[in-house]
Order: C-alpha cells, then sequence, then structure tokens
C-alpha cells in the first residue's frame, strides 16, 4: 500500500514511538469526536501510552515513507483496544492496512467498543466484517457516551 507519498508499513510499535503515536490519538479524537469531553491532559495521556498501552499491548504503527507515524492499533488480548489514524491519512487505506495486520495477528476472533456517534468508525468496521453485538449508555466508559460493542470473526 502507498500513499501520495510512497509506500506504507506496519511495524510493532517501540518505546522511542509513544510521543508519535500520542500526537496521534489526540488528533484523531480531536477531529473525528469533537463532542467528547477532554478527561486528560495531553501529559497524562502521554503518560499511559507510554507506561501503560506499548508495555501492556500489542501495539503497531503504520509508517510513512519518511518514517512519520501515520496511526497505531492496539490489540490487548482479543480486544481491539485503539485504532487511530492522523486526520489527513484518511480514506487511503491506512486503517485498513493497520487492522488486517491485526486480524493476522489474533487468534481469529476480536471485539471492539466504539461511540455510537463515530458513524464513521462504525461504518469501517462494519464494511471489515464486524457485527454490532450489543449497546451500551456510556457508564462503562470514561466520557459517559453511549457506545457499542462490535465482533470479528474469521469464520464469519
Amino acid at each position: 500500500m502507498t500513499t501520495q507519498g510512497g509506500p506504507v508499513t506496519v511495524r510493532e510499535a517501540v518505546p522511542e514511538d509513544a510521543e508519535e503515536v500520542t500526537r496521534v490519538l489526540l488528533a484523531s479524537r480531536a477531529a473525528a469526536l469533537p463532542y467528547l469531553p477532554r478527561v486528560h491532559s495531553d501529559a497524562d495521556t502521554l503518560a499511559w501510552i507510554t507506561h501503560v498501552l506499548l508495555p501492556g499491548s500489542r501495539v503497531w504503527v503504520a509508517e510513512g515513507p519518511a518514517g512519520e507515524i501515520l496511526g497505531f492499533a492496539a490489540l490487548d488480548g482479543a480486544e481491539l483496544d485503539q485504532l487511530y489514524l492522523r486526520p489527513d491519512t484518511l480514506r487511503r487505506g491506512v486503517g485498513t492496512r493497520l487492522l488486517d495486520h491485526v486480524k493476522a495477528s489474533s487468534a481469529g476472533e476480536l471485539s471492539l467498543y466504539t461511540f455510537q456517534r463515530n458513524t464513521g468508525a462504525r461504518a469501517f468496521y462494519e464494511r471489515h466484517g464486524f457485527t454490532a453485538v450489543a449497546y451500551d449508555d456510556g457508564s462503562r466508559n470514561e466520557e459517559r457516551e453511549p457506545d457499542v460493542r462490535y465482533r470479528w470473526t474469521a469464520a464469519g
């Protein structure tokens, strides 16, 4: 897969990626989810990525031709815990590339949560074979935003 600037590769994240991964997450959430309350500071988000997400999950980054991080995905057991893209890389195949990598690295099934109002993410996951299996009122997440649980299996 390539972007306008050249090939995109997927690799495992390393601790040195923490700041760039944080920038991707913050930019993505600001662009796609402007209605969400900010429940953590940028510094707290960086600390969480550095000390919790990267060491505690399987995390991959999609890298552009100059080594810039275009997006990332995190797998925690059978849970797709995070998948965020830089806003300027949407609809260029980067998310599909990351999701395909996560699927291939899974045990043949994945689940995830996304916010009910995040229609772009919901359409993306549904295009890639995920099925909505539960709807929640938001009491399970920090933002108190209603969400939906999706499930995917390799068997279909």
